[in-house]
């Protein structure tokens, strides 16, 4: 009989994505396939104590189920690099810059990637309603530069609203991207091993828009498989590949969208998509075959192939 590859699961964490971390992680022990893997399910909640617990388990392959900062931002990926461990999803580097989004829309705008008009504001520096609404317009959205899960989102039309939105993201983030409201069709792409796999449509049902709420409570927004019509399409293919290979993504990764009057504007890369029941990339998948543990599988063959 072969050996089965050790594959430890790396949950919890300490960014405020904590609980979506627990949620998504605990579905992915669940699911890993027993006759492949001998499977660690390892719980953090320090930076401190992931170096002992790696130590004593010693696993063949890492899948980072972490969300937020220490997961997504490279740090986690910097300490399995350095005791030569594989690991779920992009590198060091190509993890820390699509943490921060402002950064992100530099570089995959450079590529003729289409972006949505924004500003950003650090802690510390003072911001002029006026002044933002004559770049953006009178409605803008306001939310952390290095956040995800939908935090700290706000919609603003005055000065009084962008300084509570402002005071929300300082609590969780040192800086604040400050970007137009495009009113459209929220879309995601997975891409894997450099495929792009199909479009999902977003329809909030719990809000008004793709929030916490409408990503992780059962039935908060109906998500499905949408093929637009072919030019439209094509181009959203070619922005998800090129935003992926822009931010020198490796194994998987998926790329957010808003149609907005049939134009891609892009949103956002997510290292590590979540991977709960209620999940965009999954559903993805889905369509074209896979059952959760075989696109567990999926995931995990395109990252262990990686030379880091």
């Amino acid at each position: 009989m072969s050996k089965l590859l050790k594959v430890g699961v790396i949950r919890g964490g300490v960014s405020t994505e904590r609980e979506v971390s627990l949620n998504t992680g605990s579905e992915i022990v669940k699911n890993l396939n027993k006759e492949k893997y001998e499977i660690f399910d390892i719980v953090i909640d320090s930076e401190k104590e992931v170096f002992e617990k790696l130590k004593s388990i010693n696993p063949d392959f890492v899948y980072i189920a972490l969300h937020g900062a220490f997961g997504e931002d490279g740090r986690i990926q910097a300490i399995l690099e350095s005791m030569g461990i594989a690991y779920s999803g992009p590198g060091v580097m190509s993890s820390a810059v699509c943490m921060d989004k402002e950064m992100t829309k530099k570089v995959v705008s450079s590529y003729g990637v289409r972006v949505a008009k924004g500003v950003s504001v650090r802690k510390g520096e003072t911001a002029d309603f006026k002044f933002i609404s004559e770049k953006l317009g009178n409605k803008v959205v306001v939310k952390p530069n290095s956040g995800g899960s939908s935090i700290g989102v706000s919609f603003v039309e005055n000065q009084e609203e962008l300084e509570k939105a402002l005071e929300l993201v300082f609590e969780m983030d040192k800086e604040a991207l400050i970007e137009e409201m495009l009113k459209g069709t929220e879309i995601s792409v997975p891409v894997i091993d450099g495929k792009v796999y199909p479009t999902l449509k977003i329809e909030a049902v719990a809000g008004d828009y793709f929030d916490y709420k409408s990503k992780y409570s059962t039935g908060g927004a109906r998500e499905f498989v949408f093929e637009f019509e072919k030019k439209i399409q094509e181009e959203i293919d070619k922005f998800a590949k090129d935003s992926y290979y822009a931010m020198k993504c490796e194994g998987f990764a998926r790329v957010d969208f808003m149609v907005v009057e049939n134009k891609p504007y892009f949103m956002e890369v997510n290292t590590l998509p979540g991977m709960t029941a209620a999940s965009l990339l999954p559903k993805s998948t889905a369509s074209k075959g896979y059952n959760y543990s075989q696109t567990l599988d999926l995931l995990i063959e395109s990252s262990i192939k990686i030379k880091r």
